[in-house]
């Protein structure tokens, strides 16, 4: 299986002068736990996920006032579309991160996160729980 086969093509979009509650706001709703950070000034894309909110909340900061260009990860590492999981996976690891931006052909494709590798070894493997079987 490869990455675009697991990653969500439903991505998050913020600006870097996003509030941070704003942003926690929409993951929420979206019961994601990352957004691609756009800046059209800036050099590149950017990643804020709920760790960097929950940092900031945790430091004392406010939500209210904090902006995402504060706490985001300036530079974003990406997958290709085309990369094994594996691949996608040693990148997380390697980096540290739980989260992938998918890129092909220099647009934003999609987004992989750690819960959409786990959810293609466990259903690959044939241990995937059935429905009301938790």
């Amino acid at each position: 299986m490869n990455v675009s086969e697991a990653m969500s093509t439903s991505v998050l979009t913020v600006g870097p002068g996003h509030r941070l509650r704003e942003v926690a706001r929409l993951m929420r709703e979206r019961h994601i736990g990352s957004a691609v950070v756009l800046d059209p000034e800036g050099p590149g894309h950017g990643i804020i996920t709920e760790r960097d909110i929950l940092n900031s909340i945790g430091a004392g900061e406010s939500p209210d006032e904090e902006v995402v260009a504060a706490h985001m990860a300036p530079d974003i590492v990406f997958a290709h579309p085309e990369w094994s999981l594996d691949e996608a996976a040693a990148t997380m690891i390697h980096h540290g991160f739980r989260h992938l931006a998918v890129i092909n052909g220099g647009e934003l494709a999609g987004m992989l996160s750690m819960r959409d590798l786990v959810r293609c070894y466990v259903e690959d493997a044939g241990s995937a729980p059935k429905t009301g079987e938790l």
